[in-house]
């Protein structure tokens, strides 16, 4: 296996894992080229659902157990018929769950379904009008998935204690929000995510409020593992178009988060110092 090294970002907290063969994001022992992970939802049909996600070059694809057929309707079309598993790794979601118990029976559902696939992404909601997550449900559902074999990826609000105790119990990924689901709000409190950042030990991607390619950068620049998003896709004018824009984001934010910025500073310094010059 290929050493691991630290990176460090601009404030000089240690964060990443940059191997030798190249940066890669490493979710549950498996490494993946792309930090871009694409869901499934809200398109007009599955030939513009599948043309996004090859424009998006995203290699984990999320699908919403409850809302998406992947064979437990056989008389329906099958959303696996054009995310193929042997192309992608299927992310299945528990999205639409509002109880600890439909949230476990869903991701039980899964495994079942995709022949004992056990990462799963977990979502338990507190509010329909909002879908900010019930934090005591996701805690009690994370704790039963992961003793029951589960790795958990895991949705979740911005505090930094809660993304702490989430890794304690054994989630892979912690994901928290960066605005609102389908908000397109941006990351709205940047400084939590920094917070988040420097305690923890598994990968964080931002999940939910992504608008547009610039905020995706700024996720990046802040030191996130990865970025996770739907709406910010499939609801522009042009899905495809975005998905290509979302991908050159999280690409040039993850490169400017490794370069190391500038230091901010009040006022400009010459580019060249003047002291010995002859005039």
């Amino acid at each position: 296996m290929s050493a691991v090294v630290n990176l460090k970002n601009s404030q000089g907290n240690p964060r990443g894992k940059q191997r030798d063969t190249g940066d890669e994001l490493v979710i549950a022992g498996v490494s993946y080229q792309s930090r871009l992970l694409v869901g499934t939802g809200k398109y007009k049909d599955f030939a513009e659902n599948k043309a996004a996600i090859e424009a998006s070059g995203a290699e984990i694809v999320t699908v919403a157990i409850r809302r998406s057929n992947i064979g437990q309707n056989p008389d329906e079309p099958n959303l696996l018929d054009i995310i193929s598993p042997d192309k992608y790794t299927i992310l299945p979601n528990t999205a639409g769950c509002y109880t600890v118990e439909d949230a476990v029976r869903t991701c039980r559902l899964a495994r079942e379904l995709l022949d004992g696939h056990d990462l799963v992404k977990l979502e338990v909601l507190g509010d329909e009008k909002t879908l900010f997550p019930d934090v005591t449900g996701t805690l009690a559902a994370a704790d039963i998935l992961v003793k029951d074999g589960f790795k958990v990826m895991v949705y979740t609000n911005d505090d930094p204690i809660i993304a702490k105790r989430l890794e304690e119990l054994g989630c892979v990924a912690v994901m928290p929000l960066a605005a609102p689901i389908g908000s397109g709000l941006g990351i709205r409190n940047p400084y939590n995510i920094r917070m988040i950042l420097e305690n923890a030990t598994v990968p964080i991607l931002v999940d939910a409020g992504v608008g547009t390619a610039s905020d995706s950068a700024i996720a990046m620049e802040l030191g996130c593992d990865g970025v996770l998003m739907n709406t910010a896709i499939a609801a522009a004018q042009d899905p495809i178009l975005m998905a290509s824009a979302m991908k050159k984001g999280v690409e040039a934010g993850r490169e400017a988060y490794l370069a190391g910025r500038m230091p901010r500073k009040l006022y400009a310094n010459a580019s060249s110092p003047i002291d010995g010059t002859f005039f």
